[in-house]
């Protein structure tokens, strides 16, 4: 088959679908799309404006009006993509432990969601080749894309991977490491709440992840492409 137009990849927190889709897209020459950095735009718009994130009418005015803007990374500060809202770089803003905390209540707003997904697919059909990662991808945002694969794993391994970002992120012996039993908890909860936005495509190849690399996933994801990794 020829290399697909778009690639949809979806799957629960700390399945590995965002450095997988990075990976993939940087192979590709493609625009990577994280739609989770969009809700996490609109989390941290909230955050900055003082908005309810319960309420749903104020929240899906921000996404409307956001300018939210996803583009290849133009800093080499270790960044997968850049992020815009309103022409301000907020890539690094929208990873703060505060928009983490809240970022799965605001993309709960059916709302909010549709405005995002509207803009989702604008992106896709701007762009020659996308890889866009998220929840419901396949199923939902773009369900005419040439490949859809849906990554999953336990729980348990996918709270060891969060964890270990963490610690590499903030180092060992920072006082804000969450302990790893928060980590899970967190995952936990997140699933909870993403749970009626999360599911696999019909047509979406399921991966699961537990006992595979990086690297070996990009593998099994290539053999459906044109030309090996």
């Amino acid at each position: 088959m020829q290399h697909p137009r778009h690639i949809a990849i979806d799957g629960p927190a700390g399945s590995g679908k965002s450095t997988v889709g990075e990976q993939l897209a940087r192979h590709l020459g493609y625009l990577y799309i994280d739609t989770g950095a969009m809700y996490r735009a609109v989390a941290w718009l909230a955050l900055q404006k003082g908005v309810n994130i319960t309420d749903g009418p104020a929240l899906t005015a921000l996404a409307e009006h956001s300018g939210i803007i996803i583009s290849h990374p133009h800093i080499d500060d270790g960044r997968q993509y850049t992020v815009t809202v309103h022409g301000q770089d907020v890539t690094w803003d929208i990873r703060s432990a505060e928009v983490t905390r809240i970022v799965s209540i605001v993309s709960a707003h059916k709302e909010v969601r549709s405005i995002l997904i509207a803009q989702q697919r604008k992106m896709a059909q701007q762009h020659d080749g996308t890889v866009m990662v998220g929840r419901d991808i396949g199923a939902v945002v773009l369900p005419n894309a040439d490949l859809k694969i849906y990554l999953t794993a336990s729980l348990e391994e996918r709270a060891r991977r969060r964890f270990s970002e963490l610690v590499e992120r903030l180092g060992e012996d920072n006082p804000t490491l969450p302990k790893m039993k928060a980590v899970l908890a967190d995952i936990q909860r997140r699933d909870e709440i993403d749970h009626d936005n999360m599911r696999p495509a019909d047509d979406a190849i399921v991966i699961v992840t537990d006992n595979l690399s990086v690297a070996q996933v990009l593998e099994v994801i290539c053999s459906y492409l044109e030309e090996p990794v």
